[in-house]
């Protein structure tokens, strides 16, 4: 029921916020059809419109948050935007999404994307080079036992992944499995912390 009034409530700001936006924007287009408009209503105008913009730049990655969210594709999406191509829809919603600082830009943002990804990309190129390590040591963490509840749920995560067929899965639940073989199995968790670091040099060899 919490959930319900909580949904209810943030559709019914959304709501507010679209129909204020409506109500500036006619006072906006109001102004501008004057031939005569003083000069206090012309200014009021274009602190409106600042608004409007305001309004509409916090929207649009919004909306194309939930596009993506409910499946649709970039192709699909370029169009809505007004680009040509699925790359240009991503690259126009990396410039308007706010990632929680202040001072980055668009074109930073862009360009962090791009790095993260390409560090992923040969983080997984290295784990798949590494495949026989990476699965001999996830077989040897899945045979442990004795552990705590944290320690078995780790294990199992490790053992999940095994059953997996991209190498590069394994990564983060070796990670994660390392802490709690620190005292019973310290051979194990300095291999894990191994792999751990030869992965992190392989996605800053790209950055540099």
């Amino acid at each position: 029921m919490e959930d319900d009034r909580d949904v209810a409530r943030s559709r019914l700001r959304a709501e507010r916020t679209r129909d204020d936006a409506v109500a500036d924007l006619a006072l906006v287009r109001a102004v501008a059809g004057q031939q005569d408009a003083v000069a206090e209503d012309v200014l009021a105008a274009l602190g409106l419109l600042r608004h409007i913009r305001d309004e509409l730049a916090d929207w649009e990655p919004r909306l194309i948050e939930a596009a993506r969210v409910a499946g649709v594709s970039w192709a699909r999406i370029a169009p809505a935007l007004g680009v040509a191509s699925r790359q240009a829809a991503e690259r126009r919603y990396l410039r308007l999404r706010p990632d929680g600082t202040t001072t980055s830009t668009g074109e930073q943002r862009v360009r962090a994307e791009r790095d993260r990804r390409a560090g992923d990309r040969a983080v997984g190129r290295w784990a798949r080079d590494n495949a026989v390590l990476l699965r001999r040591l996830a077989a040897a963490v899945s045979a442990v036992d004795g552990l705590g509840h944290d320690g078995r749920r780790s294990v199992e995560g490790v053992t999940d992944a095994l059953a997996g067929n991209d190498t590069a899965d394994l990564l983060d639940p070796l990670a994660d499995a390392g802490p709690h073989l620190r005292e019973t199995h310290p051979d194990l968790a300095d291999q894990i912390t191994a792999v751990g670091d030869q992965a992190d040099r392989a996605r800053h060899d790209t950055a540099t």
